[in-house]
C-alpha cells in the first residue's frame, strides 16, 4: 500500500535532481567556451611552431627568461605580504564596529574600485613622477635640500639631486599593486572575521586569555580561510599584471605579463612562445594556490583538534 507514495517521492526526487542539473548546463557551456577552449588553444600554440608542427622548443629556451619569472614572483610576493600586513588590521578594525559603520567603511574601501583601473594607475604616475606631487612636496619641505647638504658633507664628489627617483622602479610597481589589490585582501578577511561568534571570544577571555592570546589562538585561526582567499585574490592578478608595470616603470621592470604581451603584440611577435610562457605561468599560479589551500586545510584541522 505504501509503494505508490514511495515511488512518487522517488520520481519527484529524480525529477528535481535533473532540474537542478539542467540549471547548471548554461554555466558549464559558458565555462567550456570561455575557459576550457582558450586554455586548450594556449596548449596547442605552446606545443607547436609556426609551421604547426609539434615541438618543445618553446619551453627549451625558457631559462632565458628566468629573471623575469623570478622578478614577477618576488614583486607579487612582496605586494601580497604588504597587502596582508595592511589589510588584516583594517579588516579586524572594521569588523569590531557596528553594522552601520561597517557598511560605510566597506563602501569607502570599495569606492576607488568604481574608478577605471587605468585611471587609478595614471593617477599614481602623476604622483610619483620626477616633477610629481611627492617630489614637489619633498622640495617644498626642504627634504631634497637636506639630502644634498648631507651628501656634500659626506662625499666631496657628491652630485646634487633635484628629485627622488620614485617612478620607474620596482617599488613603484609594488605600490601600484598594493593600491589596486588591497581591497581584495580586506574584503574576504573582514567577511570571515565578522562571522566569528563573539561568545567564542568571550569564552577565551573568561578562561584568562589576554588580547594577544585571543587573537593568536582564536581570531587568527578562525579567520584563516579569509586570509587564504585574500592572498589568492591578490597574488594571482599581481603575478600576471602588465599594465601596472608598464605605466609605473615605463618598461624598465619587466614582468611576466609584459613578456607575454610582447610576444603577442610587440615587435618580437611569437605567439607560440607567448603561449608557452602563459602555460608555465598558469602552472605556477595553480601550484601556489594548491599549496595555500593545503596549508589552510592543515590549519583548520589543527584548530578543530
Amino acid at each position: 500500500m505504501n509503494e505508490a507514495p514511495t515511488l512518487a517521492r522517488d520520481r519527484g526526487g529524480v525529477l528535481s535532481r535533473w532540474q537542478r542539473q539542467a540549471f547548471a548546463w548554461p554555466y558549464m557551456f559558458w565555462m567550456a567556451i570561455f575557459v576550457v577552449v582558450p586554455i586548450a588553444l594556449i596548449a596547442v600554440y605552446a606545443f607547436t611552431n609556426a609551421q604547426h608542427q609539434f615541438t618543445i622548443d618553446n619551453f627549451a629556451g625558457m631559462t632565458d627568461y628566468a629573471g623575469v619569472f623570478g622578478r614577477s614572483l618576488w614583486l607579487a610576493f612582496v605586494a601580497t605580504v604588504v597587502c596582508l600586513l595592511l589589510g588584516y588590521p583594517v579588516a579586524l578594525a572594521i569588523s569590531r564596529t557596528d553594522p552601520k559603520t561597517q557598511r560605510i567603511l566597506l563602501m569607502l574601501i570599495m569606492l576607488p574600485m568604481w574608478i577605471n583601473f587605468l585611471l587609478r594607475t595614471y593617477a599614481w604616475m602623476s604622483i610619483l613622477e620626477n616633477t610629481g606631487l611627492l617630489n614637489r612636496l619633498f622640495n617644498a619641505i626642504g627634504l631634497i635640500s637636506l639630502v644634498n647638504r648631507v651628501g656634500a658633507h659626506v662625499s666631496a664628489g657628491y652630485t646634487p639631486i633635484d628629485h627622488f627617483q620614485l617612478i620607474n622602479t620596482g617599488g613603484a610597481v609594488v605600490l601600484g599593486m598594493v593600491y589596486n589589490y588591497l581591497p581584495f585582501m580586506i574584503l574576504p578577511i573582514e567577511s570571515v572575521i565578522v562571522k566569528i561568534d563573539p561568545f567564542v571570544i568571550e569564552a577565551a577571555q573568561d578562561l584568562g586569555a589576554d588580547g594577544h592570546t585571543v587573537f593568536r589562538k582564536v581570531i587568527l585561526p578562525l579567520s584563516l580561510s579569509g586570509v587564504i582567499s585574500g592572498i589568492t585574490m591578490v597574488f594571482v592578478p599581481a603575478v600576471s599584471t602588465f599594465v601596472i608595470s608598464k605605466l609605473l616603470s615605463s618598461g624598465t621592470v619587466m614582468l611576466l605579463g609584459d613578456l607575454i604581451e610582447m610576444q603577442f603584440t610587440g615587435a618580437a611577435y611569437n605567439p607560440h612562445l607567448g603561449a608557452a610562457i602563459s602555460l608555465i605561468m598558469m602552472f605556477i599560479v595553480v601550484l601556489c594556490m594548491s599549496i595555500m589551500n593545503k596549508f589552510g586545510e592543515g590549519e583548520e584541522q589543527a584548530v578543530v583538534m
